[in-house]
């Protein structure tokens, strides 16, 4: 051997070496290239994954709001509604007062002289309410504005609330599908299909009776309304008029009233009389009642008053005493009376009765959905690689109710369809992916 210098057969073993080191790397390095084309799809495909469940949940979630601004409306077709029975209330009010005026019964100038000057003027402004109680039929142009609310509270948006609900789910599968085929647009959309699994929508939502807050928070919003509150007032002239009862005044009483009674309904009345006071030797004093001015329009057909009344009322009292018929015909207190009761009676007789359906059932939340998220839904699919190779991935969102600030009141809000605080998210932890 020779320092220096190598023999052929040694140089050999080491080009066998080198090669089956090149062929080693090589194969590792088609293993990685491989492992990270997986990966990528992979990566890919969860990133598509999560941002179609998101769009899903956010459409959900836009949905769930714009039932609650369709509950908000019903609420507000309400209000209008009651705005519409008191404006049928006066309608036919003001009609009654301009014939009373016309007959004189009592004059104008009698009720300016005894009350001012302000009373007077009302009254005679009555002259331009002729015929005014025909707005206030069913048939009027005020029944008919009540009829057509009427029938957004209960069919048209019942309607529009229950095919939202129904159409729902296609609407999320609609969105979904959009945003993977923007992700993925070398595909064809055929070959997108994520599949919903664990879907907690069809439990959501339920059709609920009218209940007590409900009540409460639709007299809540009519009370914001002075239109709306009582229409109650006594006037009453300053000088004596009786010797036998010096203490008595000619009163000139107004009443009237908006309410929505137990069964969700509106009903409005009003009504003015002049209470001139009289005395005879077999009484002594009392309140003479002209009725100058009545409505009633009750919550359904044929309801009585809860003020006094009687069902058939003279039209005049010319061929009797109006004493002797109380006396006679009533249970009426003609001196510490504070109503208008014979008012009540010629309004009770042409009461205006405007069909409604109350309040209605409205569409919640069901009962028990808890205080965070309450509709969640996984999304899977699977795509093929570049390779052929089978790609499985999984995602999940979540629709969740959240206030974005607190009540006024301090306490916890349980989620509602009457506030349009719903929000989506993806939910952490639930999504996954893995690989054949």
């Amino acid at each position: 051997m020779v320092a220096g210098r190598s023999f052929p057969s040694q140089q050999g073993q080491v080009l066998v070496l080198g090669m089956l080191l090149a062929a080693a790397l090589g194969l590792a390095w088609m293993r990685y290239f491989g492992v990270g084309q997986v990966l990528a799809a992979k990566t890919r495909l969860v990133h598509g994954l999560d941002a179609a469940a998101y769009s899903g949940a956010l459409v959900q979630a836009r949905t769930l709001n714009f039932l609650a601004y369709l509950n908000r409306a019903r609420m507000a077709h309400q209000v209008a509604m009651a705005h519409l029975v008191t404006l049928g209330s006066w309608a036919h009010y003001a009609g009654m007062e301009s014939r009373r005026l016309a007959q004189g019964n009592p004059p104008a100038h009698l009720i300016g002289m005894m009350f001012g000057a302000d009373h007077g003027r009302a009254y005679l402004a009555a002259a331009s309410a002729v015929g005014l109680e025909a707005q206030a039929r069913a048939d009027g142009a005020l029944g008919r504005a009540y009829a057509a609310h009427e029938r957004f509270v209960h069919d048209l948006s019942a309607d529009l609330s229950h095919a939202l609900v129904r159409d729902l789910p296609q609407a999320r599968q609609a969105a979904m599908r959009a945003v993977l085929t923007a992700h993925y647009p070398e595909r064809l959309p055929g070959e997108l299909h994520p599949v919903v699994l664990d879907d907690a929508w069809p439990g959501l939502l339920r059709r609920h009776a009218p209940d007590a807050s409900l009540f409460d928070w639709t007299r809540h919003l009519a009370g914001l309304y002075p239109f709306l509150g009582p229409r109650n007032q006594t006037a009453r002239n300053p000088w004596p008029v009786s010797g036998r009862c010096p203490h008595l005044r000619h009163e000139l009483r107004r009443r009237g009233d908006t309410a929505l009674d137990d069964s969700g309904r509106w009903r409005a009345g009003d009504t003015q009389s002049f209470h001139a006071v009289r005395s005879n030797r077999w009484i002594g004093c009392y309140y003479r009642e002209y009725a100058m001015g009545w409505a009633w329009m009750p919550a359904r057909p044929g309801q009585a008053m809860d003020a006094d009344h009687v069902d058939t009322p003279p039209e005049d009292f010319s061929d009797q005493d109006f004493w002797r018929w109380v006396q006679a015909a009533t249970p009426w207190d003609l001196v510490g009376g504070r109503d208008n009761p014979l008012a009540n009676s010629y309004a009770l007789r042409d009461r205006q009765d405007w069909m409604s359906r109350g309040l209605g059932n409205y569409l919640d939340v069901a009962a028990g959905a808890g205080q965070d998220a309450v509709s969640g839904f996984v999304v899977h699919m699977e795509l093929p690689d570049a390779s052929g190779r089978l790609i499985h991935a999984r995602s999940a969102a979540e629709t969740l109710f959240s206030r974005p600030g607190r009540r006024p009141d301090g306490l916890d809000e349980t989620p509602n369809l009457f506030h349009p605080y719903w929000h989506a998210r993806l939910a952490a932890g639930l999504s996954d992916v893995a690989g054949d």
